[in-house]
């Protein structure tokens, strides 16, 4: 099925600009992006015009004369659109930055799981140099682990592998609750983090689940005293009740309703499970009365996390989750767990070990591709990606720079083509949405998420004079997914143009390897103690 033909033909309106004519043809542009169709959701402009780009910033959205460019793309043909906005990246590396690339992101932020030092993160990324802009929440599962456990973060290490550290739950920073002076010092941990610019607070909780309410609260009451949001993943995964993805999601309504705290839910696909129907309408009631709670989720039925994850543990993880052991395949060499005790025995030897959940079966089940539309078309919700890490064949984190990216690494399909997937199956493909919404759910709606508490998130993901040149240039008819979990480091297809801060990344389809423009996305330091 394909899209509705009125998403497919932009309006052929009167090409013009600001109304300064004379100005523009005295202008000299870096690059002019030239007989493109411009879809910028803020404005709803969607018509076939130029883009002069000028000191990393949109000039004009008008009429450009011939002759008045440095660089040209011309994009007869193709979509232009501000690029997109991932709040949920946790490749955070160069390699992971170009794969993202091609998939049209231009900002990659770590939101759910988060850094400690924060400063330290900003400070290695400025040194090494990035591709995308970027950026991190405060991570509050580092806070708990170097309180309850004394396992200090480390700077040096990515945090994918820092979640992997302290499996055997060592002084009960996973299932036991905080005392008194413990919440002080995860507290006083927060807000030196929020102090250092971290994005809002991650919220991973359910790799801590032993964390009780008054933790959270607490939590919560530090992120709406500072103004920013939590990224939260649920604490329970279950369809059955006690503790079913339905009671997490009421607790969640009921800390947004208590404290105030802007709370953000990560991947709703995964962590609803088969229940998505009804925790989607207790989230939507919830906005509804008016309560701070947004929304995102990524066009796959395959989650990756940790080996070390609470949730698998769980002797009743079968009759629980309704997956069998098996649906647990570790990413670096496909191999499936044959029972519990073989999953036990591989995050203890491993635990930082990635792997791939396999909870809904598109290709043979109807019905749960009935689910995942109920949350990746969730209304105002966000398209976000959940991309991880690059990994060798021993699993360990790749840390090179090589390009293509070496066919022996591996991770999700989604860190390679989530935002392509979403657009050439849910729009192209299925006509499930218009293109402006489509491209609505990838930038506006993500960077409103965020730019209460960071300002300079209003000049992106926007198309408009006066923002950030942060722009792809995309071919509506062949942008899709290319990876698989056969072919992982195949890049997405159908991205002509990405520029980040009017750099450009990716040209005629071919990536720049040389150049590092990524920028920080880093709230100011906060002095205001809750």
């Amino acid at each position: 099925m394909k899209g509705a033909p009125q998403d497919r033909t932009a309006r052929q309106l009167p090409a013009h600009g600001s109304g300064s004519e004379g100005t523009l043809q005295n202008s000299t542009y870096d690059v002019v992006i030239r007989g493109g169709r411009v879809v910028d959701p803020e404005s709803g402009r969607d018509e076939i015009i130029d883009v002069g780009i000028r000191s990393g910033l949109i000039a004009t959205v008008g009429a450009i004369p011939e002759g008045t460019g440095g660089k040209t793309i011309d994009a007869s043909g193709k979509v232009v659109c501000p690029g997109f906005v991932d709040l949920h990246a946790h490749g955070q590396s160069v390699a992971a930055d170009w794969m993202q690339a091609f998939d049209g992101v231009t900002t990659a932020l770590e939101l759910e799981v988060g850094v400690l030092p924060v400063a330290a993160w900003y400070d290695r990324q400025r040194t090494e140099g990035r591709v995308l802009n970027h950026g991190v929440s405060v991570g509050w599962i580092f806070a708990r682990k170097t309180v309850k456990a004394g396992i200090a973060a480390d700077p040096d290490l990515h945090p994918m592998e820092m979640m992997g550290q302290g499996a055997g739950d060592d002084g009960g920073w996973s299932s036991a609750v905080a005392s008194a002076g413990e919440l002080a010092q995860i507290r006083d941990i927060l807000c030196t983090g929020l102090r250092e610019g971290g994005i809002g607070i991650g919220i991973p909780h359910g790799y801590a689940p032993g964390a009780g309410v008054k933790e959270m609260t607490a939590v919560c009451n530090v992120a709406a005293a500072a103004g920013v949001p939590t990224f939260t993943h649920i604490p329970f995964m279950s369809n059955t009740d006690p503790q079913s993805s339905e009671e997490a999601y009421v607790r969640l309504i009921g800390y947004a309703a208590a404290t105030g705290a802007h709370m953000h839910v990560c991947h709703l696909n995964s962590t609803s499970l088969h229940d998505i129907g009804r925790c989607r309408d207790l989230l939507l009631n919830a906005q509804r009365m008016g309560l701070p709670i947004t929304v995102e989720a990524y066009p796959y039925g395959t989650g990756s996390t940790v080996i070390s994850a609470a949730f698998f543990a769980d002797p009743e993880f079968p009759k629980r989750t309704g997956s069998a052991y098996g649906s647990i395949e570790l990413i670096h060499n496909r191999h499936q767990m044959r029972d519990r005790d073989e999953l036990l025995g591989v995050r203890q030897a491993d635990p930082g070990a990635l792997v791939a959940w396999h909870f809904l079966d598109l290709e043979r089940n109807d019905g749960h591709r009935d689910l995942l539309d109920l949350s990746v078309l969730y209304p105002g919700g966000a398209i976000a990606s959940d991309a991880m890490p690059w990994v060798e064949p021993d699993g360990s984190l790749y840390r090179g720079a090589e390009w293509p990216l070496p066919r022996r690494l591996s991770s999700h399909p989604r860190s390679a083509g989530t935002f392509s997937k979403f657009l050439g199956d849910y729009h192209r493909e299925r006509g499930k949405i218009g293109l402006m919404e489509a491209i609505e759910k990838c930038t506006l709606i993500p960077s409103r998420i965020i730019e209460g508490c960071l300002p300079q998130m209003r000049r992106k993901a926007r198309l408009q004079e006066g923002c950030d040149a942060d722009i792809i240039v995309f071919d509506p008819e062949t942008i899709a997914e290319r990876a698989s979990f056969v072919d992982m480091t195949a890049h997405a297809a159908g991205m002509d143009a990405v520029l980040v801060g009017g750099t450009p990344v990716i040209l005629g389809g071919t990536l720049d390897t040389r150049v590092r423009p990524g920028r920080a996305v880093r709230c100011e330091g906060r002095n205001d103690e809750p």
